[in-house]
């Protein structure tokens, strides 16, 4: 099994209501049966408090068998702080202008400074002045930046069918990354 989680990351910093979204997220995914209803320590995070992996999972994942069932951590957990969500090993720090095409990483991860306290949402690239939402950029590898997340840890091998994340997407209410992380 995967230590890896599998992280859906709406594409925006600011999630208009992103409280009342995780928890419409949370009670559509226990509807489905994909994850209980109930925390336990199933989870990475503070506390490790997760809803643990239900029977449904094996539905909208592309591989199964490669489920984490069984496993200590296999809980999803939902974030609604602001927090950076990249890959944590062999993160590229490579970043693009949408508008002019060039390379702007080391500016672009260096603002995330005003980007995190929530001083600001967006970032102007210093090479031509476009001024955009943070998500907005181009990125090499699938990363995002938002005050809503859900992490599926251990999940990342099985991999989402498309259907669902068509549908997740359409729950959440806006375009999602996602993002591995290794713990």
């Amino acid at each position: 099994m995967s230590d890896r989680q599998l992280i859906l990351v709406p594409r925006l910093s600011r999630v208009p209501e992103h409280e009342a979204r995780a928890r419409a997220v949370l009670h559509w995914l226990v509807r489905r049966e994909i994850v209980e209803a109930l925390p336990t320590t199933c989870g990475r995070g503070r506390g490790g408090m997760a809803y643990a992996i239900a029977a449904g999972a094996r539905r909208v994942v592309q591989r199964p068998e490669r489920l984490p069932f069984g496993q200590p951590f296999n809980g999803l957990e939902i974030i609604t702080r602001r927090c950076i969500y990249t890959p944590t090993r062999d993160f590229h720090d490579e970043a693009g202008c949408p508008e002019c095409r060039q390379e702007i990483g080391e500016a672009f991860f260096e603002s995330l400074d005003e980007w995190t306290p929530g001083d600001t949402d967006n970032f102007t690239c210093p090479e031509c002045g476009h001024e955009n939402e943070v998500n907005g950029f181009l990125f090499l590898q699938p990363c995002a930046f938002s005050d809503l997340g859900f992490i599926f840890n251990g999940w990342e091998a099985a991999g989402f069918t498309p259907a669902f994340l068509e549908a997740f997407t359409e729950r959440v209410g806006f375009a999602v990354a996602q993002v591995i992380v290794e713990p």
